[in-house]
């Protein structure tokens, strides 16, 4: 489990599943709302704000990296000066890319005023720093081989099936904690998986909803496979989501960027820079 989905986050927490697909009758491809549409968060003064500088890395697509051009790209990027032209502070806003270990001590010692980049949320970084709302969350998934899968419409069906998971993963331990009834078989990692579920050796795949939605609808899947409808979240083994996180010194830009995040989401921007680089969606 890459960084970005939170792998350091295993706290015990209480477990939250939900089935996208039963939830505030959301489409397939939509971006579930994480605010409550009757939620007010007050835009806080930034007048004495002198900067607001993103910090990010370029080694996390599709949310952040180097496209064609040598651009700095990706979701977060389009996420952050998003915030900036709805908090009306385009001119002070500036994103900066550094390398993952440097992120938190930039931050520390003023070279910017926010991470976004995907840094898992816990107890320990909580003590030391100030988080956002979260604006996004990284459920699980079954992915199906259609041949093996045939017939197969929900996790029932997947009864007395060999089902994959990579050995060690928060989606193994998920997997056997969410689905006791069904046939865990562990592989070494996610390639080992993938190759297993495309040449049907397991019926399904259980894992990161992305990686999986991108590896099915890539040419070395070849057409294979494809995502059993329902899009699984817990708190417990996936985290809190993603979120920005800036230091505990400035709450009022916490607050700010808060009040950016729940505009964003109830005028549907945030969900078309989700669109813009989930295409063919991960719920």
């Amino acid at each position: 489990m890459t960084r970005v989905f939170f792998h350091r986050l295993f706290g015990m927490l209480a477990v939250t599943v939900a089935l996208l697909a039963s939830g505030a009758g959301a489409a397939p491809n939509d971006l579930p709302l994480l605010f409550d549409a009757r939620e007010r968060i007050a835009k806080p003064d930034l007048t004495a704000l002198a900067r607001l500088r993103f910090l990010t890395t370029v080694d996390f697509p599709p949310f952040n990296f180097i496209d064609q051009s040598g651009k700095l790209s990706g979701f977060h990027v389009d996420l952050a000066r998003e915030i900036c032209r709805e908090l009306e502070i385009e001119s002070k806003c500036q994103i900066q890319a550094v390398t993952y270990p440097e992120l938190m001590p930039a931050l520390e010692q003023g070279q910017g005023e926010a991470i976004v980049a995907g840094i898992a949320v816990t107890p320990e970084l909580r003590r030391r720093f100030a988080f956002s709302r979260a604006f996004m969350q990284m459920p699980a998934r079954f992915a199906l081989n259609r041949k093996a899968a045939e017939g197969v419409k929900s996790p029932a069906d997947l009864v007395g099936k060999p089902i994959g998971a990579v050995a060690g993963t928060t989606h193994e331990a998920m997997l056997k904690a969410f689905f006791p009834q069904l046939e865990a078989k562990a592989y070494p990692d996610r390639d080992a998986l993938l190759n297993a579920l495309r040449e049907g050796a397991v019926t399904a795949a259980f894992s990161d909803a992305m990686q999986l939605s991108f590896w099915v609808s890539g040419s070395v899947a070849a057409g294979c496979c494809t995502l059993l409808d329902g899009a699984y979240f817990s708190e417990r083994f996936l985290g809190e989501g993603l979120t920005i996180m800036n230091r505990t010194t400035e709450p009022a830009l916490t607050q700010a960027i808060d009040h950016a995040l729940l505009a964003l989401s109830r005028s549907g921007r945030l969900e078309e820079i989700y669109l813009r680089y989930f295409p063919n969606g991960i719920y």
